[in-house]
């Protein structure tokens, strides 16, 4: 359940996401000290969030105990979303956030490309095309070069068989990335970065049998993946459930399967492998180590000395093992690791120390917000819980030295405040801060690419001496606080700016219905206290790559309290004077010595129950729409789908919006609203639309119009409920060119007339595709108005039926006004408003009724 209201930002409430600092039971513990036995890597390769193979994934990590890593090209962008309104960049914040939820339980780690998921594709040379190739392509060599994978397994093929251009594509790039990160001569610029080249040995085809698609035969090499983790307590299938059912943004929860489970591969490049994915790899201390030297021997037996001694009971006996190996893999010169195996084996065991000691720590903060300028109280919770000596404890970075030696079960904790300066980075997803350039995102730190998230705001750092050996243990910074529902809560930390704007609405029309643009209404909001800090306000625009100002408010005496809010009306067409803009942009300038705080930046917060909450900033803007937009009709019934937009912008247009669920529909007397509009899913996600089928019927029949956008008709999204007067099908056609003809089929018909005469002018600048899910098997009772297709493809008809039904209308569209009205796009606004209009407004009147 989400609920969401406008102040500053947006917030979406009932969290009971909690990501307590990271504590191991016994078993855990053990089966991490079986993983540090092994050196095997494995690469997982695919375009989106959800086109990896948990059950795969789950048995790598924890069953083969290779180090296991999901490379999704795309963080699912242009997806659409089954629990939110939010679309584009923001359900791409979401999704990463899934996969990370997902990755937590199937224990492998998530990678990401700069690549843009600009919605369905169906060609590999569109989506290599718009992404630029060699650019995504640098990125899966910096990841392979990083991770330096032993095999690497694409989820699909290079071929049509992928079903999506975006799928083939990151087929395609992986078999480059997999001889172009060997290669020297290949973004030679990555190697001064700390990485070096890299062949994996072979390549392979994780093939499939979905999606009415069986590409898996006998003579491929397979795996069964179906076994039982006695150490979890969980099966593989029951692991990659739980993971997979973080999907939620996309409805993907799935039942766990138990019992055997067979996984193909098809072997595609490098060695030749007939009875396991690892045939000829060593992934034992082996690979690298000098296994006659007695430095590697040593290291051996006192890891399998650990192991077979491990006392579930007292785990902190394993902890003077653990240092001496720690100790000796330091002193060991390479003789055991490669320098990157060195590395990560010494913070792996560095965890396990910390775990096995019964060390916890935490740092947090009674605010979500580390504000720029202002201070930050932190405190620092620290208790032993065992019997090990643990010594020399200092915090860092206050340089706090604790009890010496930390005694035994005893609750340490420290407060100390700092300062946040005020030219800090603010906590900006970071490929967000240069934005889009297409359809890729501008990340120019080589370092920063491949990475899911930022790293933390702040980090606080404990040193303490365990048996002679110096040991850093660091933990981020969190926001926690009590619910009182959920109990104690621990979420992210955010640098944000000390203002905050935010306009309304969201649209302006200049010709709607013959009315001038309605005012703007600017709110600033201080996150922290402003005292006499004079404000002017500036709408500004960039011409010749010049900032234009026009100062359009002025105030001399701004005063706020921390988290205060203070509004503003500006004039819409005085503004419009002065530019020629289809977005009006504003920022703050404050007079000294708050000149550094201007800017014009809008905070957003978005928070699902299953994820952490996501902070990130835009720059604000009012969006002119200037076409000649006449409307028909006031009332509205909305019902909610699986969420959109649409209704945020039918209000802007001056309709009056009445949300219908099951009761309100049953009870209503329906011939009060001039439509009925169901949301995009709504028949996929409401079963309840089968009770209120009749009377939907009966409303159309008496002279209703009743409007329902796109539903899915496939396993994921099935239809719950019947839909029109008439039957029909819901196909997967699409077309996905947004440039795509549309020719009108029925060029009289009052949709394209009345009130608005549509043209094809209407169909410009419209945004990622036409339409999707469109009707088909229609019988001649509907009338289809569009055709259109893509590039090469047969014509469609289903883009939008209508049907008239007794005294009323019925229309079923698949085109993306979801997509498009959100967007500003003026024709879809004309569009929608013909499709709004209720004929029997004009047989009644004889001419167009204005709102």
């Amino acid at each position: 359940m989400k609920k969401s209201f406008t102040l500053l930002f947006t917030i979406v409430s009932f969290t009971i996401y909690a990501q307590s600092p990271a504590t191991l039971s016994s078993a855990d513990i053990l089966l991490r000290l079986k993983k540090l036995k092994v050196t095997g890597n494995v690469l997982y390769i695919a375009a989106h969030p959800d086109d990896e193979n948990t059950r795969l994934l789950a048995y790598l990590a924890n069953e083969k105990l290779y180090r296991t890593g999901y490379l999704s090209l795309t963080r699912g962008d242009g997806g659409q979303n089954l629990i939110g309104d939010e679309q584009g960049i923001e359900l791409g914040l979401i999704r990463t956030q899934e996969l990370l939820a997902a990755r937590r339980i199937d224990g492998a780690e998530q990678f990401f490309s700069r690549a843009y998921d600009f919605g369905f594709s169906k060609h590999t040379e569109e989506a290599l095309e718009k992404w630029n190739e060699q650019l995504i392509l640098s990125d899966v060599v910096w990841v392979i070069r990083n991770f330096q994978p032993d095999v690497i397994i694409t989820r699909f093929p290079p071929d049509s068989r992928a079903g999506h251009g975006h799928h083939s594509a990151s087929a395609v790039l992986a078999r480059e990335a997999f001889t172009a990160a060997a290669d020297s001569t290949k973004f030679p610029e990555q190697l001064k970065k700390g990485v070096t080249t890299w062949q994996a040995k072979r390549i392979f085809w994780n093939t499939f049998n979905f999606g009415g698609q069986n590409t898996q035969s006998e003579n491929q090499l397979k795996i069964n993946t179906g076994g039982f983790n006695t150490l979890l307590g969980k099966g593989y299938g029951e692991i990659a459930a739980e993971s997979r059912s973080q999907h939620k943004s996309q409805g993907f929860g799935v039942p766990a399967q138990r019992g055997e489970a067979w996984e193909y591969f098809s072997f595609t490049a490098g060695d030749t492998a007939t009875t396991d994915l690892m045939d000829d790899v060593v992934t034992t201390w082996a690979k690298n180590g000098k296994t006659t030297s007695p430095v590697y021997t040593k290291a051996v037996q006192l890891l399998d000395s650990i192991i077979n001694n491990f006392s579930y009971e007292y785990p902190q006996k394993s902890v003077a093992g653990l240092v001496k190996l720690y100790q000796q893999i330091i002193a060991s010169g390479d003789e055991i690791f490669s320098p990157v195996q060195k590395s990560k084996k010494l913070r792996e065991i560095t965890a396990l120390i910390e775990a096995c000691a019964g060390l916890y720590f935490e740092a947090s903060t009674n605010t979500p917000y580390a504000v720029a300028g202002d201070s930050l109280r932190i405190t620092v919770n620290v208790i032993n819980r065992s019997d090990v000596k643990i010594s020399a404890t200092i915090i860092h970075p206050f340089n706090y030295e604790l009890s010496n030696p930390l005694q035994t079960n005893r609750l340490l904790n420290y407060s100390r405040s700092i300062f946040v300066p005020v030219n800090a980075d603010y906590s900006q997803p970071y490929w967000l801060v240069k934005g889009l350039n297409d359809a890729h995102f501008v990340v120019d730190d080589q370092e920063l690419i491949g990475r899911p998230e930022n790293d933390p705001a702040y980090n606080i750092v404990l040193s303490a001496e365990i048996d002679n050996q110096f040991f850093v243990f660091s933990k981020p910074v969190q926001y926690k606080y009590t619910d009182p529902v959920n109990g104690e809560i621990y979420q992210p930390l955010y640098i944000v700016p000390a203002l905050s704007l935010m306009q309304s609405p969201e649209f302006v029309f200049t010709h709607l219905n013959q009315q001038p643009a309605s005012p703007v209404k600017l709110s600033v909001t201080s996150l922290s206290a402003l005292q006499k800090a004079g404000a002017q306000y500036y709408q500004y625009e960039y011409n010749s790559e010049k900032r234009i100002q026009n100062l359009v408010y002025t105030d001399s005496s701004l005063s706020l309290e921390k988290n205060g809010t203070k509004n503003y009306t500006l004039n819409t067409p005085d503004i419009l004077k002065k530019t020629k803009e289809k977005e009006l942009r504003f920022f703050a300038a404050l007079k000294a010595p708050y000149k550094e705080l201007y800017q014009g930046y809008t905070l957003r917060k978005i928070e699902y129950p299953h994820i952490p909450s996501i902070t990130y900033f835009y720059l604000n803007k009012v969006k002119v729409i200037n076409e000649e937009i006449i409307t028909a009709g006031k009332k509205i019934g909305y019902i909610t789908g699986a969420g959109d937009k649409v209704p945020e912008a039918l209000q802007a247009m001056g309709y009056d919006i009445s949300f219908l669920g099951e009761k309100e529909i049953a009870t209503a007397d329906l011939k009060q609203y001039d439509a009925i509009i169901a949301g995009v899913r709504a028949y996929n996600v409401h079963d309840w639309l089968n009770n209120v089928y009749d009377k939907l019927m009966k409303y159309i029949a008496d002279g209703g119009n009743l409007v329902v956008q796109y539903n899915t008709s496939n396993y994921i999204g099935p239809v719950k409920a019947q839909i029109g007067p008439y039957p029909f099908n819901i196909s997967r056609e699409r077309v996905t060119d947004e440039k795509a003809a549309v020719n009108f089929i029925d060029p009289n018909n009052i949709l394209l007339n009345w009130p608005n005469k549509i043209s094809q002018k209407d169909f410009t600048d419209w945004i990622q595709e036409r339409g999707i899910y469109f009707a088909d098997n229609f019988p001649g009772e509907y009338k289809a108005v569009f055709s259109m297709n893509d590039p090469g493809e047969k014509e469609q008809k289903g883009s939008l039926i209508v049907a008239d039904y007794g005294k009323g209308r019925f229309i079923y569209t698949g085109l993306v006004f979801f997509r498009q009205l959100p967007a500003g796009i003026g024709g879809a606004y004309r569009l929608f408003a013909n499709i709004i209009a209720n004929p029997n407004l004009k047989k009644a009147n004889g001419t167009t009724k204005k709102r």
